[in-house]
């Protein structure tokens, strides 16, 4: 339900915004913020997404904890959205987005929300071997009679 408010009020809020922005500085400065916000928001978006690819690199690397930038890179990703939408409400939550201390915050917030269960890094542990009641092979088979010429000369890949 949360959701479907949400889907419901974005657009309202974006229409309302841009009947005021639009009367107050017309049509053209309009459409133009517009055009620069998500000209500007592209570059920023691939600017520190880079950045925070390189985090995550880092963390693999190093096998540290890659919840972080990977968190980040998706509130990157999630702010590239909302900054290609036309509307000035998603380019201030963009925006907003874009500010680590910002990104910060909220990965703290979702941190407190969600319970890990478990996390491993490294190899996967050994299982348990097969045993012979697992070693079942299902196959066909046809019988040749040894006493019969090949049809065919060996192929050079095969042994005599």
């Amino acid at each position: 339900m949360p959701l479907l408010a949400l889907f419901i009020a974005v657009p309202l809020i974006e229409i309302a915004l841009f009947i005021q922005v639009g009367g107050a500085i017309g049509l053209w400065p309009t459409l133009a913020i517009v055009i620069v916000t998500a000209i500007l928001g592209s570059w920023l978006v691939r600017q520190q997404g880079a950045r925070e690819l390189a985090q995550l690199r880092s963390s693999f690397s190093e096998l540290r904890d890659p919840t972080e930038p990977l968190a980040n890179g998706a509130m990157i990703l999630f702010s590239g959205a909302l900054l290609l939408t036309p509307g000035f409400f998603t380019d201030i939550v963009g925006f907003a987005l874009l500010i680590p201390p910002v990104r910060a915050a909220v990965f703290r917030y979702l941190k407190s929300r969600i319970k890990v269960a478990q996390f491993q890094m490294g190899p996967q542990p050994t299982q348990q071997k097969p045993g012979p009641s697992d070693r079942v092979i299902d196959g066909e088979f046809e019988e040749i009679d040894p006493s019969q010429k090949p049809t065919h000369e060996p192929s050079g890949w095969t042994r005599h």
